[in-house]
């Protein structure tokens, strides 16, 4: 860690962030926050490392959600049935336990065989 003091700014104002979202979602629909509820249960089950790209992401997900009740959807108007697909593909580009094991796989896959080919 370059700089401690950066990091633990930049912690602290996301954790700041998460709570402002988190008071976002209880002025939601209840469905709404129920689905929010199970998402983030999800997401936070499959996360890697601390998290805080995570955090990010939900709060990304109370903007969409606080849209879609604006416009008067369903909540699953706008996650889609299929919500565990929905979660996987905010997942993307979060730092989760499966890329991290896939990552180390290839990782040791990949040191092997450069030095039993010498490269």
């Amino acid at each position: 860690m370059r700089n401690p003091v950066a990091y633990f700014k930049q912690v602290a104002q996301e954790k700041r962030e998460y709570r402002e979202a988190m008071d976002r979602v209880k002025a939601l629909p209840e469905d709404y926050r129920y689905v929010y509820d199970k998402i983030q249960h999800y997401m936070w089950s499959h996360v890697a490392g601390d998290g805080m790209d995570m955090t990010v992401v939900l709060a990304d997900l109370v903007d969409l959600f606080e849209q879609g009740a604006a416009e008067g959807k369903g909540v699953l108007e706008v996650t889609g049935e299929d919500v565990a697909a929905f979660c996987d593909d905010l997942l993307v580009n979060a730092k989760t336990y499966a890329g991290t094991k896939q990552d180390a796989l290839n990782n040791a896959i990949k040191k092997k065989l450069e030095r039993v080919d010498g490269n």
